[in-house]
């Protein structure tokens, strides 16, 4: 059988109404804006704009995050197409499946693993880094970093990390709560969005007027700028490469902080779930993005006015809780902010954790439910209607990951998996506008193919503008992603079975 066989798009709109068997839709327009904003502001804008200016960009990471957001412009508006036209759970995967065919989207939903499950990942491990902030670093160096990691202290004693427990406790809670239910989760999301953006709010307020001038030049990380070395004298910054300075510095950054971005297409895979998803999902991504691009903007212009960029890279200094650590030691006399803004970071990394961990599984809902994953993924809890089978077998491997690999690493395989969803949709957008121009599209993506191009070539720049490590790991999980399903999934899919 041929390897793009495709799934009839009726078929998949009659199979997501099924006579109210499936996820319950219980969110409107707000929701899913906060659902974004969620997902959005979280560790991307907390540890990625730190990580991104301290490794590539210095304080131009301002203009990293006007490059990812008009990659994410562009993605969006194709998100927004689809999500209104198809509205049903999987995101780019079920997207994929009607234009592109079932090796594609199994492809991407392998992909989207690295998106969501390792951005989970990622962001209970900074949520691990803050937590240990705020109780004053009471929290053993041991238990609270990977095997992988290791420090050494002020007194030249070294440190080797055994396993992030706090991580791994808060994915737990928040397994949790989203067995209990979509709408539960979307409540308690709205809260804590409202938190932490208005601490982003009053810290670039406050920010501003500790902002220093000579923290800006030079605005560009010059060629000739020498490796940083931390506190005992190890290098854990070199400036040499292509991506690692100047304009490629930009780039190099915008590949970085793009992990901030991925909240608006997790919006996507709450589709099945919306009140009036041709109306609302369109509204809940593109909203979402223009808000927090936005804020991004000026939070990363005040953060690296407030701190000199250098102090970024050390593990001693700025490197780990780096918000709090620049309202400490630059703004005299707002050590309340600091201890604000970490219980904010907090709660808002929450917020990332729960909106991922839902996208996740609504993904391996709907492959489940083409048979390309055991059934055990799609099914529902009888009282809640959740998945929850999904959901702890993502506990599982989520927790793994936390608890014994960097942060570092997961967030760069993130990225990767983030942007070859967008590459793939943004295609996608305009191979159903030639194959199927009559279809009714309730939301239209402008200037196709402009768009989509132009989506997809931003997209892969930054793909290729991640470090050779990051994409020799993420071919490979894409090739065992391939055996995965030319030994299992193939032959089980329901297509296979017609």
């Amino acid at each position: 059988m041929s390897l793009f066989r495709k799934k009839d798009l009726n078929a998949m709109l009659a199979q997501a109404e099924d006579g109210g068997k499936g996820l319950k839709r219980t969110l409107g327009a707000g929701n899913l804006i906060a659902l974004g904003v969620g997902a959005i502001i979280g560790a991307g804008l907390f540890v990625r704009t730190a990580a991104a200016a301290g490794q590539a960009a210095g304080p131009a990471v301002t203009l990293s995050f006007i490059v990812a957001a008009v990659g994410c412009a562009f993605a969006g508006l194709c998100y927004a197409e689809f999500a209104a036209m198809i509205p049903i759970s999987g995101s780019a995967y079920a997207y994929s499946y009607v234009t592109m065919g079932e090796t594609v989207a199994w492809i991407i939903g392998w992909a989207l693993i690295m998106e969501y499950a390792l951005g989970a990942a990622t962001v209970s491990i900074a949520w691990s880094e803050y937590l240990n902030k705020l109780l004053g670093g009471g929290i053993p160096y041991e238990w609270s970093h990977s095997p992988f990691e290791s420090i050494t202290d002020t007194a030249g004693v070294l440190h080797h990390g055994i396993m992030n427990a706090p991580a791994l406790i808060i994915l737990l809670l928040l397994t949790l709560l989203l067995i209990k239910g979509t709408q539960e989760s979307a409540i308690v999301n709205a809260v804590i969005v409202f938190i932490k953006v208005a601490i982003v709010i009053i810290f670039i307020i406050i920010g501003w007027q500790f902002m220093r001038p000579e923290n800006h030049t030079p605005y560009l990380i010059p060629a000739n700028q020498p490796p940083l070395m931390d506190s005992a004298g190890k290098v854990v910054a070199d400036y040499s490469g292509v991506f690692k300075h100047g304009w490629g510095g930009v780039l190099g950054g915008a590949a970085i902080v793009f992990f901030a971005f991925i909240g608006f297409d997790a919006v996507s895979t709450a589709a099945q779930e919306a009140k009036n998803p041709k109306r609302d999902m369109p509204i809940g991504i593109l909203g979402s993005l223009v808000v927090c691009t936005i804020l991004y903007i000026l939070f990363g212009h005040v953060l690296t006015g407030v701190a000199p960029w250098t102090d970024f890279v050390d593990p001693l200094k700025g490197r780990e809780a780096s918000v709090a650590y620049a309202i400490s030691t630059y703004m005299t006399g707002y050590g309340w902010l600091a201890t604000a803004v970490t219980v904010a970071i907090l709660a808002g990394f929450s917020s990332v954790i729960l909106v991922m961990l839902m996208g996740q599984s609504r993904v391996f809902y709907s492959m489940s439910n083409d048979g390309l994953l055991p059934k055990a993924f799609s099914d529902l809890h009888p009282k809640f209607r959740t998945p929850y089978k999904s959901n702890w077998i993502l506990f599982v491997f989520v927790g793994a990951f936390a608890a014994f690999v960097p942060g570092s690493v997961a967030g760069d395989l993130t990225s990767f998996g983030t942007l070859f969803a967008f590459v793939l949709v943004s295609a996608g957008v305009w191979i159903l506008r030639v194959k199927s121009p009559n279809m009714e599209r309730p939301f239209k993506t402008p200037l196709v193919p402009l768009v989509p191009i132009l989506g997809a070539i931003i997209c892969l720049a930054m793909i290729f503008a991640l470090d050779a490590q990051t994409l020799k790991v993420a071919f490979g999980w894409m090739a065992l992603g391939l055996v995965v399903y030319f030994v299992y999934s193939r032959k089980h899919s329901k297509l296979n079975q017609e």
